[in-house]
């Protein structure tokens, strides 16, 4: 079974310097049909005008994840994690027993595009961390890239909590195939481009929710970006 959920359709909040896309209930917008979906609590698709960004402000019992998709991202917190994410990395922040974090466009000029999500720990009251990963460029040999896993491992971020995530870049007509194990679910977020996931299209913005199926086979209508996530 595959649910879509449109880009039109998800929360929309424009603070000016700030516009951001929820599809998920949060802040001032609650939808209670799309609180959650299996362990993925937040993704928000965020533009960040040059110089502005979310001032020191806590967190706790929360698995965050911050993928840059153009731009540049400044990050602070109060586990000593600190750096700057440019387009094509993630950062993982484990919140755990609670941090303080800012995060700033490093640009003064330029807009940042990023998406962050937030994932239920396994378990509250956790030891926060924080780590970083570069995305390599996809190719056509590795058009879906595992970035974060339970289990970690190099180049991968450590997330706790029983999910993989993939960042999936493919060009026009061509196609990648993921196989769900009995009882996985998956959630599909398209960046950018156009696609069909198990014959379903969508289009920039759009997500699929994925019940059900013991595969996920998507294929690019045009140069396509997306990130799959692969949950209990």
């Amino acid at each position: 079974m595959i649910t879509i959920r449109k880009s039109e359709e998800r929360g929309h909040a424009d603070h000016g310097w700030l516009d951001s896309r929820h599809t998920f209930s949060f802040a001032d917008y609650d939808d209670p049909q799309h609180v959650h979906f299996r362990s993925l609590r937040v993704i928000n698709e965020d533009r960040i005008a040059g110089g502005a960004g979310f001032p020191t402000h806590p967190h706790r019992d929360m698995e965050i994840i911050t993928y840059v998709v153009s731009g540049a991202v400044a990050h602070r917190d109060s586990t000593g994690g600190r750096g700057v994410i440019e387009a094509g990395q993630l950062q993982h922040m484990s919140a755990g027993t609670g941090v303080q974090h800012s995060e700033f466009n490093a640009s003064p000029t330029e807009p940042a595009h990023l998406l962050q999500i937030w994932i239920l720990p396994e378990a509250k009251g956790l030891a926060p961390s924080y780590s970083e990963t570069a995305l390599k460029d996809a190719t056509s040999q590795e058009p879906l890239r595992l970035v974060a896993s339970r289990d970690g491992g190099a180049g991968l971020l450590q997330v706790k909590q029983d999910v993989r995530l993939f960042v999936g870049k493919i060009e026009a007509a061509e196609s990648v195939e993921h196989a769900l194990a009995p009882g996985r679910h998956a959630w599909l977020q398209l960046i950018g481009g156009a696609i069909t996931a198990n014959g379903t299209e969508l289009r920039t913005g759009d997500a699929a929710a994925v019940s059900d199926e013991t595969r996920l086979s998507v294929t690019a209508k045009e140069p396509s970006h997306f990130l799959l996530f692969d949950l209990a």
